[in-house]
């Protein structure tokens, strides 16, 4: 009997109606996971590492079950179909405004680094627009290899600053 993975992924929208896009994407990775979704609230945060102007982000996270028998890969893809289906186009510009922008995080306690994916997320620990909204969820939340939670995290991080952070809308838990 194999153990059940839940899988981390990240959600962002700076382009259109950022909160709708963002609860349909839930919804469409809901309509994958065999369990329902863990749904973070919306915050909304300044663009980081993004071209000078760039829109407000809104942001969230979700927790999900994916089938068992799919890989990290599989879910990559989907996802990036999704982004697809929500209007994204190819990048231009590195971190562009985007209607939706999906990362997956993790994947179970499972460590890759392919050309393709790498996971656990490389700066996923570094971001407070994923932090948050995943310490709302798990406040003790460890990444695979790792001894810090979430909380030491915010604890320990000089790099991380509120400003510009937000809770946009709470008690988006699961349905």
């Amino acid at each position: 009997v194999s153990e059940t993975v839940q899988a981390v992924v990240a959600f962002g929208s700076n382009l259109g109606d950022s909160a709708s896009l963002i609860c349909w994407a839930m919804d469409r990775l809901e309509s994958r996971s065999i369990g329902p979704l863990l749904r973070s609230s919306l915050w909304s945060s300044t663009p980081v590492d993004c071209p000078p102007g760039s829109p407000i982000f809104t942001n969230a996270v979700a927790i999900l079950t994916p089938p068992q028998g799919d890989s990290p890969e599989a879910w990559l893809d989907f996802l990036q179909t999704v982004e697809k289906e929500a209007g994204r186009r190819p990048k231009l510009v590195h971190n562009e405004s985007r209607p939706l922008d999906l990362d997956l995080i993790v994947w179970g306690n499972q460590t890759r680094n392919t050309r393709e994916l790498i996971l656990p997320h490389p700066r996923a620990q570094e971001r407070r627009f994923v932090l948050q909204p995943l310490a709302e969820l798990v406040p003790g939340y460890c990444f695979p290899g790792q001894s810090l939670s979430i909380t030491d995290l915010f604890i320990g991080s000089h790099r991380m600053t509120s400003s510009g952070f937000v809770l946009l809308e709470s008690d988006r838990g699961p349905r």
